[in-house]
């Protein structure tokens, strides 16, 4: 069973920094990308940052700069480094695992292309 478990969360105000992490398990021997995703009460869910599985970013114009996204393989974390955060940066943040391809060489059980999950969220709050 594949899962995605974000943490690191909290309050901060303007200018700080915080980072999230994203733990994604049960991937075994698939290479996966890793999104992240905000939503703020009573607006939709939006794209933040994305790191995929040959290791290329991707960040929302509205963050560029300010986030970047890196990956620690041994703990199957990726992290979100937020900085120069702002109000309108407050939200619940999640992270989405979504398998691509086998390790070249390795045997997987099945297509790693069905392999996904996304965590509960975790709460960011920026003051003024």
């Amino acid at each position: 069973q594949v899962q995605a478990v974000e943490s690191g969360g909290g309050s901060v105000q303007t200018g700080g920094s915080l980072r999230l992490s994203c733990v994604a398990s049960g991937f075994g021997y698939c290479k996966y990308d890793i999104t992240w995703y905000r939503q703020a009460p009573g607006r939709e869910r939006e794209f933040v940052s994305a790191l995929l599985s040959d290791d290329t970013a991707r960040h929302a114009d509205s963050v560029k700069g300010r986030f970047t996204v890196s990956r620690d393989t041994a703990k199957n974390t990726v992290y979100l480094q937020m900085s120069s955060l702002k109000p309108e940066d407050t939200a619940t943040y999640y992270c989405e695992s979504l398998g691509r391809y086998c390790v070249p060489g390795i045997h997987c059980p099945g297509p790693c292309s069905v392999l996904n999950a996304r965590g509960q969220g975790t709460q960011v709050t920026v003051s003024s």
